[in-house]
């Protein structure tokens, strides 16, 4: 079975998102936990494009020990000079050189004859050689471009010292049946030529079939693939790290390998990237998304309730992720609103359960989603026996005073017998209400995540607003929907706590 290696390209294709521009201290946060996640080589810039980026490269380069570090440049002497520059300190530095490959970056893009791209990039690999004992060409545009030309360069830039080849889909306009074919082709050919070459493939997501194409790639041959943290990138986006991390890992037989990849450190990542950027996970996004865990359905929350393995092909903790979990909704069912009862302590006789669940169909029916205190209100109007002693939090009410220089909120919280009422100011409304409710509950609360949508439009639209928090170093999340922004970003944070007291 061989490793495939996992090439991260999150710090400069992934980087290439409009809006998305990093500092240098983030791009050294996002650098220090890829190392966390093991990825084996790390592209953290193109340092000729910018001062900003060659200084984060060379930092990145000095800082980051266990990965391979490398930047981009193209096939001409200067950028690779620099790219030298800004690697020399590293302990592990490789050199990525790209030049296109089809006939129309060739002829309009470079205005060059495919017999003078082919020189360009045989010398600029030996030109690299000079410098470092790794480098990497890229064949830009591989996936339109001629086949024999595409192994004609390939044995060119190999026999020039090339130490890995790249065979991008730059636009996404591959197939996977017809891609996986190229590269089979191709790791035929390159292994007589020379098989300690490693085969890469670097795939854009612009027709949905990034992950898909580099999972052919790799039944076919390829043993290094490009990736990045969410699957962003430039347009549509790049090949998500996580899914074809996750596909290898489930079916090792079929891909014929395995990465080293810590895939613990998965969510991590994946929150990490999406919070520095600034740019929010798709909530049914595979992997990583909000949704990819949660389970609404009552038929499908009856078969979890039996065994997980019923819809769940690996456990959330595998990649770090907060456990299932089961939202209470109108298509709930039985077994999912008694699960939830017994876990708030509550015992519901067998004759009732059915009245009660018709009441709370009702409930849910008013309601986008159902929360623990509108489940312990129910129950306890109704007079249902506690056998546990659970309390949980309650908002009762709050009010912000808001203003352009110190905004404070006071919120009045309950648990049990005991009222709270506390007061924080912040230096944004969500801020102060936060304070408030974490100084309220008296725990040492880190908050991850914070965002806010609409659900629905004009101004009686419905806004959910998601939170993130880290208690004893486990992550758990809440969330709330409500007309108010504000009511439902407390309630969504008192939400969380509950289900981190009721893990707990």
């Amino acid at each position: 079975m061989k490793k495939i290696y996992v090439f991260d390209t999150t710090l400069r294709d992934g980087e290439q998102v409009p809006g998305a521009k990093l500092n240098l201290i983030e791009k050294v946060q996002i650098a220090k936990q890829l190392e966390k996640l093991n990825v084996d080589f790390m592209e953290v810039g193109f340092p000729s494009s910018s001062q900003g980026d060659f200084e984060a490269v060379k930092t990145i380069a000095k800082e980051v020990k266990n990965v391979a570090i490398t930047g981009l440049g193209r096939a001409v002497k200067e950028d690779i000079d620099i790219i030298y520059d800004s690697l020399k300190d590293a302990e592990n530095p490789l050199i990525h050189i790209v030049l296109g490959s089809s006939n129309i970056h060739m002829s309009k893009k470079f205005k060059k004859s495919p017999e003078q791209i082919l020189q360009m990039g045989v010398d600029a690999v030996k030109y690299a050689k000079k410098y470092m004992p790794q480098v990497q060409y890229s064949l830009e545009d591989a996936s339109r471009s001629d086949f024999e030309y595409i192994w004609q360069t390939i044995e060119g830039v190999v026999n020039a010292g090339a130490t890995i080849v790249n065979v991008p889909d730059t636009v996404g306009f591959a197939l996977p049946e017809t891609f996986g074919e190229v590269i089979y082709k191709i790791n035929d050919r390159l292994m007589n030529l020379n098989p300690e070459v490693l085969l890469s493939v670097h795939c854009h997501n612009d027709t949905g079939l990034g992950t898909a194409n580099t999972l052919a790639a790799v039944r076919n041959g390829a043993n290094k693939v490009e990736c990045t943290i969410n699957g962003i990138g430039e347009r549509a986006g790049n090949t998500s790290l996580e899914e074809v991390v996750m596909g290898i890992q489930l079916h090792p037989d079929y891909y014929n390998g395995y990465t080293d990849i810590n895939t613990k450190q998965i969510y991590e990542t994946s929150r990490m990237v999406s919070g520095i950027m600034g740019l929010d996970v798709q909530v049914n996004k595979a992997i990583t998304g909000e949704n990819a865990f949660a389970h609404s359905s009552g038929i499908h929350q009856d078969g979890l309730l039996k065994s997980k393995d019923v819809y769940e092909i690996f456990e959330p903790e595998t990649i770090g992720a907060p456990p299932m979990e089961i939202i209470l909704t109108a298509r709930s069912g039985k077994h999912a609103f008694e699960y939830v009862s017994k876990a708030l302590g509550y015992k519901i006789p067998e004759e009732q359960l059915m009245p009660l669940h018709k009441k709370f169909l009702a409930m849910a029916d008013e309601k986008k989603e159902i929360y623990y205190n509108d489940i312990i209100n129910l129950l306890d109007k109704e007079n249902v026996t506690k056998e546990k002693n659970i309390e949980l939090w309650e908002l009762l009410e709050f009010q912000m005073s808001i203003n352009s220089n110190l905004p404070s909120a006071t919120v009045k919280l309950k648990k049990g017998e005991e009222v709270v009422i506390t007061s924080e100011s912040g230096t944004g409304a969500v801020d102060a209400l936060y304070s408030a409710i974490i100084k309220g509950v008296n725990l040492p609360i880190q908050l991850n995540d914070y965002r806010i949508n609409s659900l629905s439009r004009g101004k009686e639209s419905l806004g959910k607003a998601t939170v993130e928090i880290r208690y004893n170093h486990k992550t758990y999340n809440g969330k709330a929907i409500e007309k108010d922004v504000m009511k439902a970003s407390a309630l969504a944070l008192v939400n969380g706590i509950n289900k981190m007291l009721l893990s707990n």
